[in-house]
């Protein structure tokens, strides 16, 4: 039997970390961790794991997070560096070096 999973968060859509670590755009989805089963925790290897362009205390990122440790930016504003992020007529971020099919 195939399982499917819906992912809560779609490409563009502006993301903070739940324990504020950091924030950002999701710019990928895997359906599951994609990662060495070793590195992922306590974490539900079975949810969404999203790749988030980041910014965080040190500086840009690529963070790769799972499904329920994020939550949606809303409308709070998203501290990244000018020239990042453009947003597209739908009002999804993408990144500037790149279009959202």
């Amino acid at each position: 039997m195939t399982q499917s999973s819906t992912a809560r968060f779609r490409l563009g859509q502006a993301v903070r970390h739940r324990d504020h670590a950091f924030a950002g755009v999701i710019v990928d989805v895997d359906a599951a961790y994609a990662g060495t089963p070793a590195d992922v925790g306590d974490v539900d290897a079975a949810q969404p794991f999203y790749r988030v362009l980041a910014t965080g205390e040190d500086g840009g990122f690529v963070a790769y997070a799972a499904e329920d440790v994020l939550t949606a930016a809303g409308l709070q504003p998203l501290d990244l560096p000018a020239g990042w992020l453009r947003k597209d007529a739908s009002g999804r971020m993408t990144p500037a070096a790149h279009r959202l099919q």
